[in-house]
């Protein structure tokens, strides 16, 4: 698709791509505000959503590298999350790709919603001084319980992916916030990739747009892994909380409204 746009439409997009870039890789929902910037120069829907996972994928691998060099990841243990994710992420995009996803919309506010409460009332949510990184690689079954929805849900719709990662992650294998935050980046860099693949074959990927967002993306990235990494968990629960209950206030007053 040929699109003309202006300085002033490059500069909003860089910058917006800096800026989803450091919140995807602290708390996830970048996605929040990269998509409406797509849209408003003129990206149809569905190319928006393969253009924004193409950038995107330049924002997660380097979140995902940079918690991997800091050791708050280790590939081997999450085998079977990735195969999962993989597998979950073709089979949604499709379906994002066929039908309306009304249905979605009106119910995904709630769900969002829902992490946040959980979040603010639950004292370990984000983990707790005793939670220890992985030794070992947890089960399996816990792995493609949590992987296969989770990345249908990143191919197929996608808002604060990263935030249901980040919370499940810590509440199934007792991770550290730190390691949870490496484990989201990771998969949601597999389910962007997958995504962006069909959306490739697709046809529905403006390459230009979402090469110049991306390196803006993993520029924001790189910074924002360094500062959570930097300030912990008194840095990112706040963050966390305040970008979840935005994007539930996004996609409710888009919904309902």
């Amino acid at each position: 698709m040929d699109l003309l746009l202006d300085p002033g439409s490059w500069a909003i997009l860089a910058a917006t791509g800096f800026i989803a870039g450091f919140i995807d890789a602290v708390a996830g929902g970048g996605g929040l505000l990269s998509i409406p910037a797509l849209l408003t120069i003129g990206i149809p829907p569905h190319t928006a959503l393969g253009t924004n996972k193409l950038a995107a994928s330049f924002g997660s691998s380097m979140a995902a590298f940079t918690y991997y060099r800091k050791q708050f990841f280790t590939p081997k243990f999450w085998y079977h999350a990735s195969i999962a994710t993989f597998i979950g992420a073709v089979i949604g995009t499709f379906v994002v790709y066929l039908i309306d996803n009304q249905w979605l919309e009106k119910w995904l506010p709630l769900f969002i919603i829902a992490v946040a409460v959980y979040t603010l009332l639950k004292p370990n949510a984000m983990g707790c001084p005793s939670y220890e990184p992985p030794v070992k690689a947890p089960s399996k079954y816990k792995q493609w319980r949590q992987g296969l929805p989770l990345g249908f849900y990143d191919g197929f719709a996608g808002p604060a992916t990263g935030a249901f990662w980040t919370i499940s992650s810590v509440s199934q294998y007792r991770l550290p916030v730190l390691n949870s935050c490496g484990l989201a980046r990771a998969m949601t860099l597999i389910s962007n990739l997958t995504s962006l693949s069909v959306f490739l074959v697709l046809g529905q990927v403006n390459l230009m747009v979402g090469l110049s967002m991306g390196l803006c993306m993993m520029l924001g990235s790189f910074i924002g892994a360094r500062t959570a990494i930097k300030f912990g968990v008194p840095f990112i629960r706040p963050l966390f909380i305040s970008i979840v209950i935005l994007i539930a206030i996004n996609l409710a007053w888009g919904a309902w409204a």
